[in-house]
């Protein structure tokens, strides 16, 4: 397909939509460099070997997978024009976003009560590999949910329909994008680290 065929609201959408995938492939090779570094430094001698991840972050994992779910139904249901269920699914999974960070943030909290903080003498390099990890895509998280927050006022507003779905759909990609990267940041601590 011809990327400058169409009217000028395609094109917008195109650039738009491209834009945002240019955005989730920069934060995809940033995270791939930071699991990448955590590799290199897992052979450091003072490396911890048998840390089991807290099992807030096996809550909040399925508290995001849960809201992408959420989502899903959100823009089925706004496609079959019922806005009611739209809304209620909308502010599901915002719900389900604040949980998963509260979530995140319990986890921060059992690892410091084991005795590890980010930096500092009760410090060590594995537990922090971990909290940058973390840190980062919560900061990405929190990001999603400013746009979910977007989308359910300009739901609101009635600014979405069957033909016009751009924000919406934009959101959902981030959305989604973000679940993804966390089961493989927790697979990825969870099998590697």
């Amino acid at each position: 397909m011809d990327l400058t065929q169409g009217t000028a609201k395609q094109k917008n959408e195109r650039a738009k939509k491209m834009m945002l995938w240019f955005g989730i492939i920069s934060l995809i090779m940033s995270f791939m460099g930071w699991t990448s570094a955590f590799i290199v430094s897992s052979s450091r001698p003072d490396w911890l070997k048998d840390f089991q991840l807290p099992n807030a972050f096996i809550i909040s994992t399925a508290l995001i997978i849960i809201s992408s779910l959420t989502f899903i139904l959100a823009k089925k249901a706004l496609k079959q024009n019922n806005r009611a269920l739209t809304t209620i699914l909308l502010l599901a999974t915002l719900i389900l976003g604040v949980a998963f960070v509260f979530f995140q943030f319990k986890a921060f909290q059992q690892i410091i009560n084991l005795g590890y903080n980010f930096t500092g003498p009760t410090s060590n390099v594995t537990m922090s590999y971990i909290y940058l990890i973390a840190v980062m895509h919560i900061l990405h998280v929190a990001a999603g949910l400013i746009s979910v927050i977007v989308v359910i006022y300009n739901h609101f507003k009635q600014k979405y329909t069957q033909e016009n779905m751009l924000g919406f759909e934009l959101s959902a990609t981030f959305w989604h994008f973000v679940d993804i990267l966390w089961v493989y940041l927790l697979l990825f601590l969870y099998f590697v680290g």
